[in-house]
């Protein structure tokens, strides 16, 4: 009987895509609402002209955000290739799929078959329909 040890993984190992993709928000959070609004408020109370906020980020043609979409894009379908290898730390368990449906044996299936007098989706001890159309 051998007992499987668990190798005991670094916190930056297990949380770096997670730490990448908070830090890209934050980045660009910062970059595209707060920094705008923090200059236009610091140049209005300062008595100067208000001039537009240039990002930080779209300098040399946007290639940070070119960079995070490329890192995080791999590392997303790393992730998917991890969890269909099921070599994932923390694989999501797949749901099984039961083979049919099973009905209770209370509810009565029609046991002959139907006749001149009883409809197709007759049980038995339905009451007996009648005919009611003059063909």
């Amino acid at each position: 009987m051998s007992i499987e040890v668990k190798k005991d993984e670094d916190w930056m190992q297990k949380k770096w895509r997670p730490a990448m993709g908070w830090m890209y928000m934050i980045v660009c959070m910062c970059d595209m609402v707060i920094f705008p609004v923090a200059w236009a408020l610091l140049q209005a109370a300062m008595k100067q002209p208000v001039t537009q906020w240039n990002p930080l980020t779209l300098q040399g043609a946007g290639l940070f955000h070119l960079a995070m979409g490329a890192v995080l894009g791999i590392a997303a379908f790393g992730r998917t290739q991890e969890k269909i290898a099921g070599t994932a730390v923390n694989p999501v368990p797949t749901p099984m799929q039961s083979p049919a449906t099973t009905f209770p044996s209370s509810i009565p299936t029609p046991t002959a078959f139907p006749t001149a007098s009883a409809p197709i989706n007759s049980f038995p001890g339905d009451p007996p329909v009648r005919n009611t159309r003059n063909d």
